[in-house]
């Protein structure tokens, strides 16, 4: 049976594409297709996630809304409970959490981080009032609250053992820790630098920083993806697009604007 030069040529083209196996997926080629990013964050984490009047805003957005226009997408945001984010991530439900993870050998075995987007150090406040609260060391035997399932709770939960044991309270958010504190039923809040001197810059006369805040080895806060083969030019674009925010000052002005002051970040993924 002769077949037509043109038919022949189908025929083997189709017999090689069937060779090659199925092409691989890119999750940038599939973003930059839809012209959309997924992201979930936790939207009660001031100063990097709000919900003022409704409305989105925080330096989280105010960063992702530049690395978006940078990569050509629109960012979708969702407000998503922390605890769900990242096995939401697992099964796909969205592209990206930028929800500030605090970035942990633990968790880089498991996921792919983004350069580091602020310092994530865990500090104390206390209430402003309460003046006996000076050093880390002086929550021993006291109530600290913390945000369930972070590296801050796990910290804490660390050195409240090494000083001698102390009883730490979990909540939801931040949100809810805080109104603890200020309705003494908590004698102090664990958290990271940046969230904890945002609140007390603008809520003075309930809280206070303790004279010594911080505690434990320097961390980095910065945004989660999937670490297989599919997502790597997503996490290359996501972490090209910060680098040049950095190099043109944009991330200064935004640190400035939420923070009060500018951290100069490493420019490679820390590795613990």
């Amino acid at each position: 049976m002769n077949l037509p030069g043109t038919l022949k040529a189908a025929l083997f083209g189709a017999a090689l594409a069937t060779l090659a196996g199925p092409a691989l997926a890119d999750q940038l080629a599939d973003i930059k297709s839809a012209g959309k990013i997924i992201t979930a964050t936790d939207m009660h984490y001031a100063p990097f996630d709000m919900l003022t009047n409704g409305e989105y805003e925080g330096m989280t957005k105010d960063l992702f809304d530049g690395v978006s226009k940078e990569i050509g997408a629109e960012p979708v945001y969702q407000d998503i409970p922390w605890t769900a984010e990242l096995p939401g991530l697992e099964v796909k439900k969205f592209d990206i959490v930028i929800a500030p993870v605090t970035i942990t050998p633990e968790r880089l075995e498991r996921y792919a981080f983004s350069l580091p987007i602020a310092d994530a150090t865990v500090a104390l406040v206390r209430a402003a009032g309460n003046d006996e609260l000076k050093q880390p060391e002086d929550i021993k035997g006291k109530t600290v609250g913390v945000q369930q399932g972070t590296a801050q709770f796990r910290q804490l939960q660390a050195f409240g053992e090494k000083i001698g044991g102390i009883t730490v309270k979990e909540y939801g958010t931040t949100d809810e820790a805080y109104a603890d504190l200020a309705a003494g039923r908590l004698d102090a809040v664990a958290g990271s630098m940046p969230n904890l001197t945002y609140l007390v810059k603008n809520r003075g006369e309930t809280f206070a920083l303790f004279d010594k805040p911080t505690f434990g080895d320097p961390t980095y806060f910065a945004w989660v993806m999937r670490k297989d083969a599919e997502s790597e030019s997503f996490t290359k674009a996501v972490n090209d697009a910060l680098l040049k925010m950095t190099d043109d000052g944009r991330i200064k002005t935004i640190q400035e604007k939420w923070l009060g002051t500018y951290t100069e970040l490493p420019r490679e993924v820390p590795a613990k």
